[in-house]
Protein backbone atom coordinates (compact mmCIF):
# COMPACT_ATOMS: atom_id res chain seq x y z
CA UNK A 1 0.00 0.00 0.00
CA UNK A 2 3.00 2.49 0.81
CA UNK A 3 4.49 1.55 -2.37
CA UNK A 4 1.09 2.50 -4.73
CA UNK A 5 1.01 5.60 -2.60
CA UNK A 6 4.65 6.28 -2.97
CA UNK A 7 4.33 5.83 -6.66
CA UNK A 8 1.05 8.15 -7.06
CA UNK A 9 2.60 10.67 -5.48
CA UNK A 10 5.88 10.17 -7.97
CA UNK A 11 3.50 10.60 -10.67
CA UNK A 12 1.71 13.36 -9.42
CA UNK A 13 4.74 15.40 -8.74
CA UNK A 14 6.23 14.88 -11.97
CA UNK A 15 2.84 15.78 -13.76
CA UNK A 16 3.20 18.88 -11.39
CA UNK A 17 6.48 19.53 -12.29
CA UNK A 18 6.19 18.71 -16.41
CA UNK A 19 3.22 21.50 -15.89
CA UNK A 20 5.63 23.62 -14.47
CA UNK A 21 8.25 23.39 -17.07
CA UNK A 22 5.62 22.76 -20.06
CA UNK A 23 7.69 23.42 -23.36
CA UNK A 24 7.14 25.60 -26.38
CA UNK A 25 6.21 23.03 -28.81
CA UNK A 26 3.75 21.93 -26.17
CA UNK A 27 2.59 25.10 -25.98
CA UNK A 28 2.61 25.93 -29.45
CA UNK A 29 0.39 21.74 -30.21
CA UNK A 30 -2.05 22.99 -27.28
CA UNK A 31 -2.60 25.90 -29.52
CA UNK A 32 -3.02 24.08 -32.42
CA UNK A 33 -5.47 22.10 -30.47
CA UNK A 34 -7.36 25.06 -29.48
CA UNK A 35 -7.53 26.23 -33.11
CA UNK A 36 -8.54 23.46 -34.70
CA UNK A 37 -11.32 22.62 -32.12
CA UNK A 38 -12.96 25.66 -32.71
CA UNK A 39 -13.05 25.62 -36.67
CA UNK A 40 -14.63 22.09 -36.39
CA UNK A 41 -16.87 22.26 -33.11
CA UNK A 42 -17.57 25.73 -32.37
CA UNK A 43 -17.40 28.01 -35.75
CA UNK A 44 -20.63 29.21 -34.95
CA UNK A 45 -18.89 31.58 -32.64
CA UNK A 46 -17.58 33.59 -35.96
CA UNK A 47 -19.91 35.91 -35.77
CA UNK A 48 -18.37 39.13 -34.35
CA UNK A 49 -14.81 38.36 -35.86
CA UNK A 50 -14.08 36.58 -38.33
CA UNK A 51 -11.85 33.09 -39.22
CA UNK A 52 -9.24 35.25 -41.08
CA UNK A 53 -8.88 37.07 -37.82
CA UNK A 54 -9.23 34.60 -35.42
CA UNK A 55 -5.95 32.53 -37.53
CA UNK A 56 -4.09 35.57 -37.92
CA UNK A 57 -3.64 35.49 -34.11
CA UNK A 58 -2.86 32.44 -34.24
CA UNK A 59 0.01 32.40 -35.88
CA UNK A 60 1.13 35.43 -34.02
CA UNK A 61 0.38 34.39 -30.76
CA UNK A 62 2.44 30.66 -31.98
CA UNK A 63 5.74 32.64 -33.31
CA UNK A 64 5.76 34.27 -29.97
CA UNK A 65 5.25 31.23 -27.36
CA UNK A 66 9.05 30.78 -27.60
CA UNK A 67 9.50 34.20 -25.88
CA UNK A 68 6.60 34.13 -23.44
CA UNK A 69 6.49 33.31 -19.94
CA UNK A 70 3.67 30.44 -18.48
CA UNK A 71 0.77 33.23 -17.40
CA UNK A 72 1.75 35.11 -20.96
CA UNK A 73 0.46 32.11 -23.00
CA UNK A 74 -2.26 31.92 -20.89
CA UNK A 75 -3.58 35.44 -21.40
CA UNK A 76 -2.39 34.91 -25.05
CA UNK A 77 -5.73 32.30 -25.23
CA UNK A 78 -7.74 34.67 -23.04
CA UNK A 79 -6.92 37.33 -26.26
CA UNK A 80 -8.05 34.95 -28.40
CA UNK A 81 -11.15 33.38 -26.35
CA UNK A 82 -11.95 37.04 -26.46
CA UNK A 83 -12.19 37.80 -29.99
CA UNK A 84 -15.97 36.05 -30.08
CA UNK A 85 -17.18 38.42 -27.65
CA UNK A 86 -19.56 36.12 -25.73
CA UNK A 87 -19.28 36.36 -22.44
CA UNK A 88 -20.12 32.79 -21.34
CA UNK A 89 -16.73 31.91 -23.68
CA UNK A 90 -13.79 32.54 -21.72
CA UNK A 91 -10.53 31.56 -20.12
CA UNK A 92 -10.62 32.07 -16.30
CA UNK A 93 -7.38 33.43 -14.23
CA UNK A 94 -8.56 31.14 -11.59
CA UNK A 95 -7.52 27.57 -11.97
CA UNK A 96 -5.95 25.62 -9.79
CA UNK A 97 -2.73 25.39 -12.02
CA UNK A 98 -3.09 28.62 -13.65
CA UNK A 99 -4.42 30.82 -10.59
CA UNK A 100 -3.39 34.06 -10.68
CA UNK A 101 -2.22 36.57 -7.93
CA UNK A 102 -4.73 39.27 -7.25
CA UNK A 103 -4.00 43.04 -5.49
CA UNK A 104 -6.53 43.90 -2.84
CA UNK A 105 -8.85 46.33 -4.56
CA UNK A 106 -12.20 46.28 -6.23
CA UNK A 107 -12.80 48.92 -8.78
CA UNK A 108 -16.21 49.72 -9.46
CA UNK A 109 -16.97 52.18 -12.49
CA UNK A 110 -19.63 54.95 -11.79
CA UNK A 111 -20.75 57.37 -13.79
CA UNK A 112 -18.17 59.82 -12.63
CA UNK A 113 -14.79 57.55 -12.92
CA UNK A 114 -13.24 54.26 -11.99
CA UNK A 115 -13.24 54.30 -8.08
CA UNK A 116 -11.58 51.86 -5.60
CA UNK A 117 -15.27 50.84 -4.26
CA UNK A 118 -13.45 48.14 -1.58
CA UNK A 119 -10.31 47.24 -0.26
CA UNK A 120 -8.09 45.56 2.92
CA UNK A 121 -8.33 47.65 5.67
CA UNK A 122 -4.15 48.01 5.62
CA UNK A 123 -4.97 50.52 2.40
CA UNK A 124 -7.82 52.31 4.26
CA UNK A 125 -6.18 55.77 2.67
CA UNK A 126 -7.41 54.64 -0.39
CA UNK A 127 -10.98 53.90 0.22
CA UNK A 128 -13.50 55.78 -2.05
CA UNK A 129 -10.59 57.48 -4.27
CA UNK A 130 -11.09 57.81 -8.14
CA UNK A 131 -8.23 55.92 -9.90
CA UNK A 132 -5.93 58.29 -11.99
CA UNK A 133 -3.59 55.87 -13.23
CA UNK A 134 -2.01 52.57 -12.57
CA UNK A 135 1.79 52.39 -12.76
CA UNK A 136 1.96 55.99 -14.78
CA UNK A 137 -0.67 54.22 -17.15
CA UNK A 138 -3.64 56.63 -17.18
CA UNK A 139 -6.75 54.82 -16.28
CA UNK A 140 -8.51 54.72 -19.10
CA UNK A 141 -5.43 54.18 -21.20
CA UNK A 142 -5.08 51.63 -19.16
CA UNK A 143 -8.66 49.89 -19.47
CA UNK A 144 -8.31 50.06 -22.94
CA UNK A 145 -5.32 47.64 -23.05
CA UNK A 146 -6.62 44.99 -20.98
CA UNK A 147 -9.79 45.22 -22.95
CA UNK A 148 -8.79 42.34 -25.34
CA UNK A 149 -8.46 40.10 -22.07
CA UNK A 150 -12.04 40.04 -21.68
CA UNK A 151 -14.92 38.39 -23.43
CA UNK A 152 -16.97 41.31 -23.57
CA UNK A 153 -20.33 40.95 -24.58
CA UNK A 154 -20.82 44.94 -24.74
CA UNK A 155 -19.03 48.00 -23.16
CA UNK A 156 -21.62 47.07 -20.29
CA UNK A 157 -20.09 43.99 -19.63
CA UNK A 158 -16.66 45.74 -19.68
CA UNK A 159 -17.28 48.09 -17.08
CA UNK A 160 -19.04 45.11 -14.95
CA UNK A 161 -16.82 42.04 -15.06
CA UNK A 162 -13.98 43.02 -16.85
CA UNK A 163 -12.65 46.03 -15.36
CA UNK A 164 -11.21 44.51 -12.40
CA UNK A 165 -8.71 42.80 -14.89
CA UNK A 166 -6.79 45.35 -13.61
CA UNK A 167 -6.55 43.97 -9.86
CA UNK A 168 -4.59 40.71 -11.71
CA UNK A 169 -0.31 41.76 -11.69
CA UNK A 170 0.00 38.66 -14.62
CA UNK A 171 -2.81 40.73 -16.74
CA UNK A 172 -0.69 43.96 -16.33
CA UNK A 173 2.51 42.45 -17.13
CA UNK A 174 1.43 40.85 -20.34
CA UNK A 175 -0.19 43.86 -21.77
CA UNK A 176 3.07 45.69 -21.01
CA UNK A 177 1.23 48.10 -18.55
CA UNK A 178 4.34 46.59 -16.35
CA UNK A 179 7.51 45.66 -17.59
CA UNK A 180 7.91 42.94 -15.31
CA UNK A 181 5.80 40.23 -13.37
CA UNK A 182 5.50 42.79 -10.23
CA UNK A 183 4.13 41.92 -6.48
CA UNK A 184 3.85 45.54 -5.62
CA UNK A 185 1.55 47.75 -8.34
CA UNK A 186 1.48 51.66 -7.43
CA UNK A 187 -1.88 53.25 -8.26
CA UNK A 188 -2.16 57.07 -8.82
CA UNK A 189 -5.29 58.20 -6.79
CA UNK A 190 -7.64 61.45 -5.85
CA UNK A 191 -9.38 62.04 -2.80
CA UNK A 192 -10.82 65.18 -1.31
CA UNK A 193 -8.64 67.16 -4.01
CA UNK A 194 -5.76 65.34 -3.11
CA UNK A 195 -3.63 63.72 -5.83
CA UNK A 196 -1.40 60.84 -4.46
CA UNK A 197 0.78 57.19 -4.96
CA UNK A 198 -0.42 54.81 -3.14
CA UNK A 199 0.53 51.10 -3.76
CA UNK A 200 -0.86 47.83 -3.04
CA UNK A 201 0.55 44.47 -2.59
CA UNK A 202 -0.51 40.99 -3.74
CA UNK A 203 -2.99 39.40 -1.53
CA UNK A 204 -1.19 35.53 0.25
CA UNK A 205 -2.40 32.39 -1.20
CA UNK A 206 -5.55 31.54 -0.05
CA UNK A 207 -6.58 34.89 1.28
CA UNK A 208 -10.04 36.20 -0.16
CA UNK A 209 -11.68 39.50 -1.07
CA UNK A 210 -15.45 39.39 0.02
CA UNK A 211 -16.83 40.63 -3.22
CA UNK A 212 -20.58 39.94 -3.80
CA UNK A 213 -22.64 41.21 -6.53
CA UNK A 214 -19.56 43.34 -7.69
CA UNK A 215 -19.32 45.08 -4.35
CA UNK A 216 -16.89 44.34 -1.36
CA UNK A 217 -18.69 43.97 1.64
CA UNK A 218 -17.82 45.23 4.46
CA UNK A 219 -16.11 42.88 7.58
CA UNK A 220 -13.38 43.30 10.23
CA UNK A 221 -10.88 43.18 7.62
CA UNK A 222 -12.53 45.11 4.79
CA UNK A 223 -13.68 47.95 4.07
CA UNK A 224 -16.56 49.75 1.82
CA UNK A 225 -16.28 52.85 0.91
CA UNK A 226 -20.40 53.54 1.23
CA UNK A 227 -21.50 54.53 4.64
CA UNK A 228 -22.45 51.80 6.77
CA UNK A 229 -24.85 53.26 8.53
CA UNK A 230 -27.80 52.43 5.94
CA UNK A 231 -28.45 50.00 3.59
CA UNK A 232 -30.26 50.82 0.31
CA UNK A 233 -32.79 48.41 -1.24
CA UNK A 234 -30.54 47.47 -4.07
CA UNK A 235 -28.06 46.27 -1.51
CA UNK A 236 -30.63 44.90 1.28
CA UNK A 237 -30.61 41.17 1.61
CA UNK A 238 -27.80 40.65 -0.90
CA UNK A 239 -27.80 36.92 0.32
CA UNK A 240 -31.24 36.02 -0.62
CA UNK A 241 -32.19 35.37 -4.34
CA UNK A 242 -35.07 37.77 -4.10
CA UNK A 243 -37.21 39.62 -1.73
CA UNK A 244 -40.07 42.55 -1.48
CA UNK A 245 -40.91 45.38 0.29
CA UNK A 246 -43.99 47.71 0.69
CA UNK A 247 -43.09 51.22 0.17
CA UNK A 248 -47.00 52.81 1.21
CA UNK A 249 -46.09 56.07 0.76
CA UNK A 250 -45.15 55.62 -3.01
CA UNK A 251 -48.27 53.18 -3.52
CA UNK A 252 -45.46 50.89 -4.50
CA UNK A 253 -44.00 47.33 -4.33
CA UNK A 254 -40.83 47.02 -5.04
CA UNK A 255 -38.76 43.73 -5.85
CA UNK A 256 -34.93 42.67 -5.64
CA UNK A 257 -34.71 39.76 -7.71
CA UNK A 258 -30.94 38.74 -7.59
CA UNK A 259 -30.38 35.81 -9.21
CA UNK A 260 -32.46 33.46 -11.86
CA UNK A 261 -32.73 30.88 -9.51
CA UNK A 262 -35.39 28.85 -6.81
CA UNK A 263 -34.71 29.74 -3.41
CA UNK A 264 -34.64 26.72 -1.24
CA UNK A 265 -37.64 27.59 1.00
CA UNK A 266 -39.75 29.41 -1.48
CA UNK A 267 -39.49 28.92 -5.13
CA UNK A 268 -40.35 31.53 -8.11
CA UNK A 269 -43.32 30.05 -8.32
CA UNK A 270 -44.44 30.64 -5.00
CA UNK A 271 -42.22 34.19 -4.50
CA UNK A 272 -43.99 36.05 -7.62
CA UNK A 273 -47.45 34.37 -6.65
CA UNK A 274 -47.40 36.26 -3.12
CA UNK A 275 -45.99 39.26 -4.61
CA UNK A 276 -49.21 39.32 -7.18
CA UNK A 277 -51.49 38.14 -4.53
CA UNK A 278 -50.32 41.62 -2.30
CA UNK A 279 -50.76 43.62 -5.34
CA UNK A 280 -54.09 42.52 -5.87
CA UNK A 281 -54.79 42.87 -2.63
CA UNK A 282 -53.37 46.07 -1.66
CA UNK A 283 -53.09 49.62 -2.19
CA UNK A 284 -50.84 49.57 -4.97
CA UNK A 285 -49.89 51.62 -8.21
CA UNK A 286 -46.61 50.68 -9.30
CA UNK A 287 -44.34 47.49 -9.29
CA UNK A 288 -40.54 47.96 -9.71
CA UNK A 289 -38.97 44.62 -10.41
CA UNK A 290 -34.85 45.55 -9.62
CA UNK A 291 -33.20 42.92 -11.41
CA UNK A 292 -29.19 45.36 -12.04
CA UNK A 293 -26.98 43.07 -9.88
CA UNK A 294 -28.70 39.89 -11.75
CA UNK A 295 -26.09 37.35 -13.23
CA UNK A 296 -28.16 34.60 -14.85
CA UNK A 297 -29.18 31.11 -13.44
CA UNK A 298 -31.90 29.32 -15.06
CA UNK A 299 -33.83 30.66 -17.61
CA UNK A 300 -36.63 28.01 -17.53
CA UNK A 301 -37.80 30.11 -14.48
CA UNK A 302 -38.69 33.27 -16.10
CA UNK A 303 -42.16 31.83 -17.31
CA UNK A 304 -43.73 32.52 -14.03
CA UNK A 305 -42.61 35.72 -13.43
CA UNK A 306 -43.73 36.44 -17.16
CA UNK A 307 -47.30 35.29 -16.93
CA UNK A 308 -47.85 36.52 -13.51
CA UNK A 309 -47.35 40.10 -14.44
CA UNK A 310 -49.60 39.33 -17.94
CA UNK A 311 -52.27 38.15 -15.54
CA UNK A 312 -52.14 40.79 -13.22
CA UNK A 313 -53.30 43.58 -14.97
CA UNK A 314 -53.68 46.05 -12.57
CA UNK A 315 -49.85 46.24 -12.65
CA UNK A 316 -49.04 45.65 -16.75
CA UNK A 317 -49.92 48.99 -18.20
CA UNK A 318 -47.94 51.39 -18.91
CA UNK A 319 -46.58 54.02 -16.07
CA UNK A 320 -47.20 51.04 -13.34
CA UNK A 321 -44.78 48.56 -14.36
CA UNK A 322 -40.85 49.23 -14.12
CA UNK A 323 -37.53 46.79 -14.63
CA UNK A 324 -34.41 48.43 -13.39
CA UNK A 325 -31.56 46.85 -15.61
CA UNK A 326 -28.05 47.25 -15.44
CA UNK A 327 -24.69 46.52 -16.18
CA UNK A 328 -24.80 43.38 -14.66
CA UNK A 329 -28.12 41.78 -15.79
CA UNK A 330 -26.70 38.82 -17.90
CA UNK A 331 -27.21 35.62 -19.32
CA UNK A 332 -30.55 34.48 -17.83
CA UNK A 333 -31.35 38.11 -16.64
CA UNK A 334 -30.94 38.57 -20.20
CA UNK A 335 -33.67 36.32 -21.22
CA UNK A 336 -35.65 37.43 -18.85
CA UNK A 337 -35.98 41.36 -19.08
CA UNK A 338 -36.34 40.15 -23.28
CA UNK A 339 -39.57 38.66 -22.42
CA UNK A 340 -40.64 41.45 -20.21
CA UNK A 341 -39.67 43.38 -23.04
CA UNK A 342 -41.72 41.56 -25.55
CA UNK A 343 -44.94 40.46 -22.99
CA UNK A 344 -45.37 43.21 -20.91
CA UNK A 345 -45.50 47.30 -20.56
CA UNK A 346 -42.46 47.50 -18.53
CA UNK A 347 -40.94 50.57 -18.98
CA UNK A 348 -37.10 49.70 -18.19
CA UNK A 349 -35.10 52.02 -16.32
CA UNK A 350 -30.88 52.82 -14.76
CA UNK A 351 -28.71 51.26 -17.84
CA UNK A 352 -28.44 48.92 -20.74
CA UNK A 353 -27.66 45.35 -19.97
CA UNK A 354 -24.07 43.26 -20.38
CA UNK A 355 -25.13 40.68 -23.02
CA UNK A 356 -26.53 41.21 -26.97
CA UNK A 357 -30.58 40.81 -26.82
CA UNK A 358 -29.49 37.38 -28.84
CA UNK A 359 -26.65 35.81 -27.60
CA UNK A 360 -24.57 32.29 -27.63
CA UNK A 361 -24.63 31.26 -24.11
CA UNK A 362 -23.99 28.31 -21.76
CA UNK A 363 -20.04 26.83 -22.47
CA UNK A 364 -18.37 23.54 -22.44
CA UNK A 365 -14.74 23.40 -21.06
CA UNK A 366 -12.14 22.27 -23.61
CA UNK A 367 -9.05 21.26 -21.77
CA UNK A 368 -5.58 21.41 -23.58
CA UNK A 369 -4.17 18.23 -23.87
CA UNK A 370 -0.54 19.05 -22.78
CA UNK A 371 -0.85 22.18 -19.93
CA UNK A 372 -4.48 21.05 -19.02
CA UNK A 373 -5.70 24.66 -19.05
CA UNK A 374 -9.65 24.51 -19.27
CA UNK A 375 -11.54 27.41 -21.85
CA UNK A 376 -14.77 27.43 -21.89
CA UNK A 377 -16.69 27.95 -25.22
CA UNK A 378 -20.38 28.68 -25.78
CA UNK A 379 -22.50 26.04 -27.37
CA UNK A 380 -26.21 27.38 -27.00
CA UNK A 381 -28.23 29.71 -29.11
CA UNK A 382 -30.40 31.73 -27.32
CA UNK A 383 -32.30 34.20 -29.25
CA UNK A 384 -34.89 36.33 -27.30
CA UNK A 385 -35.43 38.99 -30.22
CA UNK A 386 -36.13 38.60 -33.90
CA UNK A 387 -32.93 38.34 -35.63
CA UNK A 388 -33.64 41.50 -37.31
CA UNK A 389 -33.91 43.28 -33.98
CA UNK A 390 -30.36 42.06 -32.71
CA UNK A 391 -28.53 44.67 -30.99
CA UNK A 392 -25.80 44.66 -28.80
CA UNK A 393 -27.79 45.16 -25.44
CA UNK A 394 -31.00 45.64 -24.24
CA UNK A 395 -31.15 49.77 -23.35
CA UNK A 396 -33.13 51.60 -20.45
CA UNK A 397 -36.17 53.74 -21.59
CA UNK A 398 -35.13 56.14 -18.46
CA UNK A 399 -31.55 56.14 -18.93
CA UNK A 400 -30.21 56.52 -14.93
CA UNK A 401 -26.21 56.49 -14.11
CA UNK A 402 -25.22 56.28 -10.86
CA UNK A 403 -22.02 58.23 -9.18
CA UNK A 404 -19.59 57.67 -6.82
CA UNK A 405 -21.30 60.57 -4.14
CA UNK A 406 -24.77 58.89 -4.96
CA UNK A 407 -23.37 55.52 -4.28
CA UNK A 408 -21.12 56.26 -1.02
CA UNK A 409 -23.90 58.15 0.55
CA UNK A 410 -26.51 55.53 -0.21
CA UNK A 411 -28.49 57.41 -2.78
CA UNK A 412 -30.15 55.52 -5.81
CA UNK A 413 -31.39 57.95 -8.14
CA UNK A 414 -31.74 54.70 -10.47
CA UNK A 415 -35.07 54.22 -7.96
CA UNK A 416 -36.32 57.21 -7.71
CA UNK A 417 -36.00 58.11 -11.52
CA UNK A 418 -38.80 54.41 -11.61
CA UNK A 419 -40.77 55.95 -8.63
CA UNK A 420 -41.14 59.53 -9.81
CA UNK A 421 -41.92 58.63 -13.65
CA UNK A 422 -45.37 58.98 -14.81
CA UNK A 423 -45.34 57.33 -17.87
CA UNK A 424 -47.54 60.19 -19.68
CA UNK A 425 -46.98 60.51 -24.14
CA UNK A 426 -44.16 58.20 -23.22
CA UNK A 427 -43.57 55.68 -26.13
CA UNK A 428 -42.54 52.30 -24.17
CA UNK A 429 -41.41 51.33 -27.86
CA UNK A 430 -40.18 54.17 -30.15
CA UNK A 431 -39.08 52.06 -32.74
CA UNK A 432 -42.56 50.48 -33.54
CA UNK A 433 -44.06 53.76 -33.16
CA UNK A 434 -41.92 55.11 -35.70
CA UNK A 435 -42.35 52.01 -38.05
CA UNK A 436 -46.71 52.64 -37.22
CA UNK A 437 -46.47 56.37 -38.26
CA UNK A 438 -44.85 55.35 -41.25
CA UNK A 439 -47.11 52.62 -42.27
CA UNK A 440 -50.00 55.48 -41.63
CA UNK A 441 -48.80 57.12 -44.82
CA UNK A 442 -48.71 60.52 -42.37
CA UNK A 443 -45.07 62.29 -43.57
CA UNK A 444 -45.39 65.44 -41.62
CA UNK A 445 -46.54 63.77 -38.00
CA UNK A 446 -43.94 61.08 -38.75
CA UNK A 447 -40.93 63.90 -39.27
CA UNK A 448 -42.40 65.74 -36.24
CA UNK A 449 -42.43 62.90 -33.77
CA UNK A 450 -39.12 61.02 -34.59
CA UNK A 451 -37.55 64.55 -34.47
CA UNK A 452 -39.34 65.67 -31.07
CA UNK A 453 -37.82 61.73 -29.79
CA UNK A 454 -34.14 62.12 -31.35
CA UNK A 455 -34.11 65.01 -28.99
CA UNK A 456 -35.74 63.67 -25.93
CA UNK A 457 -33.26 62.53 -23.26
CA UNK A 458 -35.14 59.76 -22.19
CA UNK A 459 -34.13 58.05 -25.42
CA UNK A 460 -30.84 58.46 -25.48
CA UNK A 461 -29.96 55.10 -25.50
CA UNK A 462 -31.93 54.49 -28.58
CA UNK A 463 -29.40 54.74 -31.73
CA UNK A 464 -32.52 55.94 -34.26
CA UNK A 465 -29.91 56.42 -36.92
CA UNK A 466 -28.54 52.80 -36.38
CA UNK A 467 -32.16 51.59 -36.67
CA UNK A 468 -33.65 53.69 -39.42
CA UNK A 469 -30.84 52.72 -41.82
CA UNK A 470 -31.45 48.67 -40.32
CA UNK A 471 -34.95 49.46 -41.79
CA UNK A 472 -34.02 51.04 -44.67
CA UNK A 473 -31.47 48.37 -45.93
CA UNK A 474 -33.85 45.50 -45.17
CA UNK A 475 -36.08 47.43 -48.03
CA UNK A 476 -33.53 47.64 -50.21
CA UNK A 477 -33.03 43.93 -49.61
CA UNK A 478 -36.49 43.00 -50.59
CA UNK A 479 -36.26 44.93 -53.45
CA UNK A 480 -38.40 48.30 -52.35
CA UNK A 481 -35.47 50.90 -53.90
CA UNK A 482 -37.70 54.07 -53.47
CA UNK A 483 -39.18 53.03 -49.57
CA UNK A 484 -35.35 52.92 -49.01
CA UNK A 485 -34.58 55.81 -50.76
CA UNK A 486 -37.21 57.82 -48.79
CA UNK A 487 -35.79 56.23 -45.27
CA UNK A 488 -32.76 56.97 -46.05
CA UNK A 489 -33.31 61.03 -47.13
CA UNK A 490 -35.11 60.64 -43.94
CA UNK A 491 -31.93 60.23 -41.85
CA UNK A 492 -30.12 62.96 -43.46
CA UNK A 493 -32.71 65.14 -42.18
CA UNK A 494 -32.58 64.06 -38.84
CA UNK A 495 -28.68 63.97 -38.92
CA UNK A 496 -27.15 66.25 -40.94
CA UNK A 497 -23.92 65.68 -40.13
CA UNK A 498 -23.26 62.04 -40.40
CA UNK A 499 -21.09 60.64 -43.23
CA UNK A 500 -22.57 57.25 -42.99
CA UNK A 501 -26.29 58.53 -43.65
CA UNK A 502 -25.06 60.33 -47.19
CA UNK A 503 -23.41 57.14 -48.00
CA UNK A 504 -25.95 55.24 -47.48
CA UNK A 505 -28.22 57.65 -49.53
CA UNK A 506 -25.76 57.63 -52.03
CA UNK A 507 -25.33 54.17 -52.58
CA UNK A 508 -29.19 53.50 -52.89
CA UNK A 509 -29.31 56.22 -55.91
CA UNK A 510 -26.63 53.68 -56.99
CA UNK A 511 -28.41 51.14 -56.70
CA UNK A 512 -31.45 52.58 -59.11
CA UNK A 513 -29.20 53.64 -60.96
CA UNK A 514 -29.01 57.26 -60.76
CA UNK A 515 -25.00 58.12 -61.11
CA UNK A 516 -25.75 61.85 -60.86
CA UNK A 517 -27.51 61.70 -57.66
CA UNK A 518 -25.14 59.31 -55.99
CA UNK A 519 -22.07 61.31 -56.73
CA UNK A 520 -23.39 64.43 -55.31
CA UNK A 521 -24.08 62.44 -52.18
CA UNK A 522 -20.67 60.42 -51.92
CA UNK A 523 -18.87 63.87 -52.57
CA UNK A 524 -21.12 65.15 -49.39
CA UNK A 525 -20.30 62.48 -47.60
CA UNK A 526 -16.37 63.01 -48.27
CA UNK A 527 -16.75 66.39 -47.46
CA UNK A 528 -18.06 65.29 -44.11
CA UNK A 529 -15.31 62.66 -43.43
CA UNK A 530 -12.55 63.32 -45.69
CA UNK A 531 -9.77 61.18 -43.98
CA UNK A 532 -11.77 59.24 -41.88
CA UNK A 533 -13.40 55.41 -42.83
CA UNK A 534 -16.58 56.24 -44.12
CA UNK A 535 -15.11 59.34 -46.57
CA UNK A 536 -12.02 56.74 -47.70
CA UNK A 537 -14.79 54.45 -48.93
CA UNK A 538 -17.36 56.88 -50.21
CA UNK A 539 -13.75 58.00 -52.46
CA UNK A 540 -13.00 54.56 -53.31
CA UNK A 541 -16.77 53.67 -54.69
CA UNK A 542 -16.92 57.54 -56.11
CA UNK A 543 -14.07 56.26 -58.76
CA UNK A 544 -15.77 53.19 -59.39
CA UNK A 545 -18.77 55.08 -61.36
CA UNK A 546 -18.10 55.95 -64.99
Amino acid sequence: MKKIFLILSLLFFFQLSAQEKLTSKQWQNDLRFFQKTVHKDYSHLFVKTTKNVFDTEVKSLYKDIPNLTQHEVVVGFSRLVSLFKYGHSYVSFNQKSYKFSQLPFNLYQFKDGVYIQGTHKKYAKAIGAKVIAIEKTPILKALKTIEPTVESENSQYFKAYGINNLRLPEILHAQKITKTLQNKVTLTLEKKGKVFAHSFEVMKKGENMPTHRGYVRQNENWLDARDQSFTPLYLKNLDKVYFFEYLANKKTVYVRHSRVANNPKENTKDFYKRVFDFVENNNVEKLIIDVRLNGGGNSYLNKDVITGIIETKKINKIGSLYVIIGKRTYSAAQNLVNELHNYTNAIFVGEPTAENVNFWGDARPVTLPNSNLTIQLSYAWWQGKPTWEYAEWLAPQIPIEMSFSEYASNQDPVLNAALTFSGKDFKINPLEYIRELYMAGDPQKLATEVIKMVKDPRYKFIDFEAELSKSAHRMLSVKQEQAAIQIFSFITQLFPNSANAYLNLGKAYLKIGNKEKAKSLLNKTISINSNGKVGKFAMKTLNTIK
